[in-house]
């Protein structure tokens, strides 16, 4: 969701972040995102955990065709795509700079056909929600957007207004630091969660949530 300044970062194991491509192959399709971390900082890069959401995703343990999804905080479109892919329709967002190149990248990778079950659309967390239909998502994606601690408050806002009883929300990230952890805890306040899956080579965990039922004051 941030957009961060580009710094330069001299260690070899940040080098992929200034390739101006990154390329996969999922659902069957070669995927080719591109990069631009010197105008778009970390929203226009492919973090692991967007890779291993889409891993998760095509194992199957999350029904996508046919289910309204929408990405949060969508980045490079990765996730977004790869759903769409998989047969959901997916409306992907990210803040107003980083749209034209979301944009370009969903074009990039799916075929005209396939375009239309995707819709780019701006969305800053806890800001014009009612453009968004209340509970109105099956399945809510999330990589890697737990890590700014001035955007915990709007991101449950929003989670809030999109999820229905039965809306699946899936976040992937890495626990970095401990307030990785109190925004989970803070979540744990409006929704179950369950760690579904957790990649050991790249450190990063897949929560899958729902909403609790709301309580009886009988």
């Amino acid at each position: 969701m941030a957009l961060v300044p580009y710094v330069e970062n001299p260690l070899p194991a940040l080098s992929k972040l200034h390739n101006s491509t990154a390329q996969f192959r999922f659902a069957n399709h070669d995927l080719r995102l591109a990069q631009d971390w010197r105008k778009l900082g970390v929203a226009a890069v492919v973090w692991d955990a967007a890779v291993v959401m889409c891993m998760y995703l095509e194992m199957g343990k999350v029904t996508l065709k046919g289910k309204a999804a929408i990405e949060l905080g969508a980045g490079t479109g990765l996730v977004g795509i790869v759903a769409a892919l998989l047969g959901a329709q997916v409306t992907i967002t990210d803040r107003a700079p980083a749209l034209d190149f979301l944009s370009a990248n969903v074009k990039a990778n799916l075929s005209p056909d396939s375009q239309g079950s995707v819709v780019v659309s701006e969305l800053t967390w806890g800001v014009g929600l009612d453009r968004y239909p209340a509970e109105g998502f099956d399945l809510v994606l999330g990589a890697d957007i737990v890590y700014l601690e001035n955007t915990f408050v709007p991101l449950l806002q929003t989670l809030e207004h999109l999820c229905s009883d039965t809306t699946v929300v899936l976040l992937a990230c890495k626990i970095r630091y401990k307030r990785d952890t109190d925004f989970l805890s803070m979540m744990k306040q409006h929704f179950v969660i369950e760690e579904v899956y957790y990649d050991k080579q790249r450190d990063i965990h897949v929560y899958k949530s729902w909403k609790l039922p709301p309580k009886n004051d009988l």
